[in-house]
Formats: C-alpha cells, sequence, structure tokens
C-alpha cells in the first residue's frame, strides 16, 4: 500500500521512529531506507516499509512479511500490500505520521489513536468517571 506524506520536513529516518518503526537498511539497488515493526518477539510477522523523500514529501510502501523469504539466493518474499491488517496499520500510520509533522517536537501518544479503547482505561475509566 502506497502512501504520500506532504509537508514532511524532517528526515523519513526521524519520522518513521515517531511511529513506531525502526531502520533497517538502504536498499543497494532503489536507495530506498528500509523500515520494520515487527509483531511479535520473532522476526517475522512484521510490517516492512521503504520510503524515500523527494522535496518535501514523504513516499511510503506499506507491506505485511508474514514469513522469512523460503528460496535460496533470493531476498524476494510474499509479502502482503493489501488486507484488513494492512488497512489498519496504514490508518494507524497517518495519524501519527500527521501528528510527527505538525508538530515534530511534540511528543506523540500512542494511546490517542482512533478507534482504540485501551484495557486499563476501560476499567480505571469506569472508576474515575471518564467512559471516553
Amino acid at each position: 500500500m502506497k502512501l504520500i506524506f506532504p509537508n514532511a520536513k524532517e528526515t523519513a529516518l526521524f519520522l518513521m521512529r515517531r511511529v513506531g518503526y525502526g531502520f533497517e537498511r538502504k536498499d543497494p539497488k532503489t536507495g530506498e531506507d528500509s523500515f520494520s515493526r515487527r509483531l511479535s518477539v520473532g522476526q517475522y510477522p512484521k510490517f516492512h516499509i521503504y520510503a524515500h523523500k523527494e522535496g518535501d514529501n514523504l513516499f511510503v510502501n506499506l507491506h505485511l512479511d508474514q514469513k522469512k523469504p523460503t528460496y535460496e539466493g533470493s531476498a524476494s518474499h510474499s509479502g502482503e500490500y493489501d488486507g484488513e491488517a494492512v488497512e489498519q496499520e496504514a490508518e494507524r500510520i497517518k495519524v501519527l505520521m500527521n501528528k510527527a509533522i505538525r508538530g515534530a517536537g511534540e511528543e506523540i501518544n500512542k494511546f490517542d489513536l482512533p478507534g482504540k479503547t485501551f484495557f486499563f482505561k476501560k476499567i480505571f475509566g469506569v472508576f474515575f468517571g471518564k467512559n471516553n
């Protein structure tokens, strides 16, 4: 899934870290930076992003790697570029990236995501009269 973020003055490395991705490597063929966000303690599954800047625009290509490539001598894989998990992650990235671009120096609150109600907020919100 391809995403474009205009007015991204900071580097791709800075912005991708702000949305929870770690730098992996620079692709020697394309020159794009590679970032990932693991979904478990193992190396796979993980969300994987290739990102590059053109002027003040950040271009992001997101996919889900379910497993390590299984054939010798190839770095190719069977990444998923669409589907519910990728769409949800794209929405998460959009929310956090827009916050990061608007206020690069501000702290991003990962609990302030649309549609998310966290366990402790559910329990303690009831006790303190905050049900939102």
